[in-house]
């Protein structure tokens, strides 16, 4: 790996890491010291931060053939990402099933919802229930489907501009439909003539959170970012140079949908700004867009500058995403007195648990599929090599 790549994959690193911790502070809130408060209580923008995070890669990846002359395999794409995402997820998904203890919550839905991925699009209050984080990856896993056959069908005739419509289209979309949703809800007498539901958090929750069609602004925008780089290279090099404008930028723009998701916004039923919530995570997408830009680019100080722990954070991500909220639950099962004491010494316990059962998924079932995954893909292409050399009947 050339000095500079290895430069941008340190950048990206950091962001994975803070956005698995910023994950871990918003699930674990309610246990951790009062001082943490301030910063967890944004912690779900990490999600966000991880949709942008995927667009930008995978699409990437999946723009990369066609930049050479050539086209994307579905067959490879959606075979390496099985072999990424699947073993750890079955193993988890099958612990929440044989072991009881194991759940943060006693109800778990219908099996066929998680086989399906459709946790997100059909569940009862997830504010009671178990391995409800995976509304998230429900999302990650609808975007791979449908994405390579968009690009295939696309690049039949390529067209920047519409791709640019279409990503426009989308962001406008999840914007019109989140207020359509919400200003009824938070008005008594709203054009729907519908009164606030006593169950507004998981109206919200249900209809505007989790839904795919209603959170695809930060996906949309790291695919905007790897069509840039891929076919408006000017452009890109031009973006490359500024490093630390698109962090500051970046981090302004953030900062400022914290402040429109305020707690104030709306009154203490709903605890989320209106305005926050419509137009706020397209501007959140585009922010932390911003910073995945700064990470990859020539200068700046997230593509220049390490962080100690940030790249076993990153390797860790996904194991640490699926086994946290479970592993913390198991901490105040077997250790009573953390349910006692919000200190310094309950945030040490949480993160030396987590960290030690997600390098023991990631070291048992993760690393040895992504081996497996990678001797397949070379196989793969030396079959495909050995086919072209063939001569023609």
């Amino acid at each position: 790996m050339t000095r500079s790549n290895a430069a941008r994959m340190q950048g990206l690193d950091t962001l994975r890491g803070v956005a698995i911790v910023a994950v871990m502070l918003y699930h674990l809130e309610g246990y951790l010291p009062e001082s943490m408060a301030a910063v967890a209580q944004f912690g779900w923008m990490g999600v966000d931060l991880f949709f942008v995070l995927s667009g930008y890669l995978i699409g990437s990846q999946l723009l990369k053939p066609y930049v050479s002359g050539g086209e994307v395999s579905l067959r490879d794409f959606y075979r390496r990402r099985a072999y990424r995402i699947l073993p750890a997820y079955f193993v988890v998904l099958w612990i929440y099933l044989v072991w009881p203890a194991w759940r943060e919550s006693a109800v778990l839905p219908p099996l066929w919802q998680f086989l399906t991925f459709t946790v997100n699009l059909f569940f009862v209050d997830f504010s009671h229930h178990a391995f409800s984080h995976v509304w998230s990856l429900c999302v990650e896993e609808h975007f791979y489907l449908v994405l390579p056959l968009l690009v295939i069908g696309a690049m039949r005739r390529p067209s920047l501009r519409k791709a640019w419509y279409l990503i426009g289209g989308v962001i406008l979309f999840g914007i019109l439909f989140r207020g359509y949703v919400l200003f009824p809800l938070i008005s008594p007498q709203g054009w729907s003539g519908r009164a606030v539901p006593e169950d507004f958090g998981t109206v919200y929750y249900r209809y505007l959170y989790y839904p795919t069609y209603s959170r695809l602004d930060g996906l949309v925008v790291g695919v905007a970012l790897a069509l840039t780089r891929s076919f408006r290279p000017g452009w890109w090099s031009w973006l490359a140079k500024r490093g630390h404008a698109t962090l500051i930028l970046g981090l302004m723009l953030t900062g400022a949908v914290c402040w429109m998701f305020r707690g104030d916004g709306m009154g203490d039923a709903t605890k989320v700004a209106a305005w926050g919530t419509v137009l706020g995570f397209p501007l959140l997408a585009i922010g932390l867009g911003l910073l995945v830009a700064s990470s990859v680019s020539r200068d700046g100080w997230l593509s220049r500058s390490s962080i100690p722990g940030t790249k076993l954070l990153a390797t860790l991500a996904f194991s640490l995403y699926l086994t946290h909220k479970e592993i913390a639950n198991l901490d105040r099962r077997y250790l009573p007195w953390l349910t006692e004491h919000r200190d310094a010494k309950t945030v040490v316990v949480y993160a030396v648990s987590c960290l030690l059962a997600a390098a023991v998924l990631y070291g048992l079932v993760e690393r040895p599929f992504m081996a497996l995954r990678d001797r397949s893909v070379r196989a793969g292409e030396v079959v495909e090599v050995e086919m072209r050399r063939e001569p023609a009947l």
